[in-house]
């Protein structure tokens, strides 16, 4: 599943009801004490409740309820699922999903009580009519009474066949959105809501105060937490050991009470063998581990920056793992403030660590910062800003067009002073293969940008949907750099590439002589990086020539058996990887030299 959007209401300063959707790489920014860490605690506390939980002081002061509501929306769920007796059924034919077609599943707590109660709904276009509306709730026996009850001539066998059976035989249901409870007892909900949490995707959250003073045991060595771990999956193994060293030193104890009952029996009959196993927190500290340097420096001696990249990577290496353990199949990662003590080399290191992440069609990335460099290469389309409410005090979620200017405003996105000119393009895939396209045509003349470790550009991903008002409204101007604008032939609005065209500060704005970048790459290109043979063509014409990504979506589907093909978002993902294995050969017989060259000659001139 995919999480799609995130609503509180009444938690902590979000004292209205506020949403905020999210994409595959997300970045909120905002100043500080706005309410971004917020958003990422109450994802935590829908989703875990363990790093950060629900207090009784968590319910906004300002509106005097003590209901706090966080409602998650996903899409992409699982085509067939099990929610109760073992039988395939789909979250449509169960009437679970809302309106738009996404599952939401709302979460209440009660703080008013020193422990906060939790209530799991449903929110769904679901039957309003008598008999028809809590058909969930029933069990195999009572289905199969209303089964009787109705006169339906159909398998008394499976609980999903039974409701769909009794759900086809109203003539008209009156759907209505509804909040269905879920988890009061085994009998009902409970059962639904513990199949249906198993398909929600994993959650983990690493939070920037974890690591902001150096007297931080877990700063001091993060590896300390590594043999937490070890020792928490060895429990079996260590009770073995117990067991053997209780067995052994017992042993030795009767036969040391034997020998002392020849020597002083008033003695030996006073005593008794006492056996104690330590606490589990005891065994750790029997071990450590640490990492040194090439030139002998333990970690613990580094800086606060290097221990937290390590850190950084412990996290995200946790993460994998609880992956591969789990029966779920996706995973969301968030991270606070990635740039905290880090130098602006490393910050990129970090950024292109999170874009790789968010590319895996199983992952998605939420990131706070208040980084420039940070948030000058994420994807526009993916930053939200949070706005200090001006009247009401509940802070403000703004996307789309009426988040560029705010960004530019706070932030002024570009820190690094090496930068010369911005590189303006739809999305992160566009970045990559740029780089690519570029790297490859620097191999024959050096005299060509690499764009892949040239400090002089920076690359700016607008996103789709708000390409044109970047464009239109020059949200940049700010900044006093030139603009080079790239856009796909098939998406490239003609009226803002005159107006940057138009520009008189050196700015410049092309569209691609072929479809889209995808078109720029070469079937060998794609073998080699996904085992995948697919037609390249530079320009689609219906089904007998799909775009690249179609026919890669389709070609894919069929080597790894599956019926149903990546939709085009996440077939691009997986292209992206093969513009690493182009070669200049493989550009020239796609016939793109000197258009690729062209772009690297003009952002040339550009900083000249």
């Amino acid at each position: 599943m995919r999480l799609v959007a995130l609503e509180i209401e009444n938690f902590r300063s979000y004292s209205k009801k506020s949403r905020i959707e999210f994409s595959d790489l997300t970045t909120i920014i905002g100043r500080n004490d706005v309410g971004k860490s917020t958003l990422l605690e109450a994802l935590e506390i829908f989703f875990n409740n363990e790093v950060v939980k629900i207090d009784s002081s968590d319910a906004c002061v300002a509106t005097g309820s003590q209901i706090v509501s966080i409602i998650c929306e996903f899409s992409e769920f699982p085509e067939k699922i099990i929610l109760d007796s073992g039988a395939d059924t789909t979250l449509a034919d169960e009437f679970l999903l809302a309106e738009n077609g996404n599952l939401r599943i709302k979460k209440v707590y009660d703080c008013s009580k020193s422990k906060p109660s939790e209530q799991v709904f449903v929110i769904c276009n679901h039957p309003s009519i008598d008999g028809y509306s809590n058909l969930l709730a029933l069990k195999e026996s009572e289905l199969k009474s209303k089964i009787n009850e109705f006169g339906l001539n159909v398998s008394l066998k499976g609980n999903p066949g039974m409701r769909k059976a009794i759900y086809e035989s109203a003539a008209d249901l009156k759907c209505t959105e509804s909040s269905l409870e879920l988890g009061k007892t085994k009998e009902d909900g409970k059962r639904v809501w513990e199949k249906l949490e198993s398909y929600l995707p994993i959650y983990v959250l690493f939070q920037s105060d974890r690591s902001n003073t150096d007297d931080d045991d877990e700063v001091q060595n993060p590896l300390d937490a590594a043999i937490q771990t070890a020792i928490s999956e060895a429990k079996d193994s260590i009770r073995e050991i117990e067991q053997l060293v209780r067995s052994k030193s017992e042993e030795i104890a009767t036969r040391t009470l034997s020998a002392l009952k020849e020597i002083d029996p008033k003695l030996a009959e006073s005593l008794r063998p006492k056996f104690s196993t330590p606490a589990s927190s005891k065994w750790a500290n029997l071990f450590s581990i640490g990492m040194e340097t090439n030139n002998g420096i333990p970690l613990n001696k580094r800086g606060s920056g290097i221990r937290r990249m390590i850190l950084v990577g412990f996290f995200k290496a946790e993460a994998e793992r609880l992956l591969q353990t789990s029966s779920r199949t996706n995973i969301i990662y968030a991270i606070e403030e990635p740039e905290t003590a880090q130098h602006p080399n490393n910050q990129k290191i970090l950024l292109q660590s999170f874009q790789n992440l968010a590319l895996n069609s199983n992952s998605q990335v939420i990131l706070t910062t208040h980084s420039p460099t940070l948030a000058a290469e994420l994807p526009t389309d993916g930053i939200r800003f949070i706005n200090a409410g001006s009247i009401s005090g509940c802070p403000e979620i703004l996307s789309g067009e009426d988040v560029l200017a705010e960004v530019v405003s706070t932030l002024g996105l570009i820190a690094d002073q090496r930068v010369k000119a911005l590189i303006c393009v739809e999305g992160y895939t566009d970045v990559v293969a740029i780089k690519e396209l570029s790297r490859v045509v620097h191999s024959n003349d050096q005299n060509l940008p690499d764009l892949s470790v040239d400090p002089r550009f920076a690359f700016i991903p607008l996103g789709g949907s708000a390409l044109k008002h970047w464009a239109d409204n020059h949200y940049l101007k700010p900044l006093g750099l030139p603009e080079a604008h790239i856009y796909d032939a098939d998406t490239a609005p003609k009226d803002s590439i005159d107006l940057v065209n138009a520009r008189d500060d050196r700015s410049w704005a092309v569209k691609t002589k072929k479809y889209e970048i995808e078109c720029y790459l070469h079937s060998d290109a794609i073998r080699e990086s996904s085992g995948v043979e697919c037609a390249v063509v530079d320009w689609p014409d219906g089904n007998e020539n799909p775009a690249v990504p179609r026919a890669f979506a389709l070609q894919w589907s069929k080597s790894v058996g599956k019926d149903n093909p990546l939709n085009d978002k996440n077939a691009k993902k997986k292209l992206v990887d093969a513009f690493q294995f182009m070669t200049y050969e493989r550009l020239k017989n796609r016939d793109a030299i000197d258009e690729v060259e062209s772009w690297m000659t003009h952002l040339l001139r550009m900083i000249q």
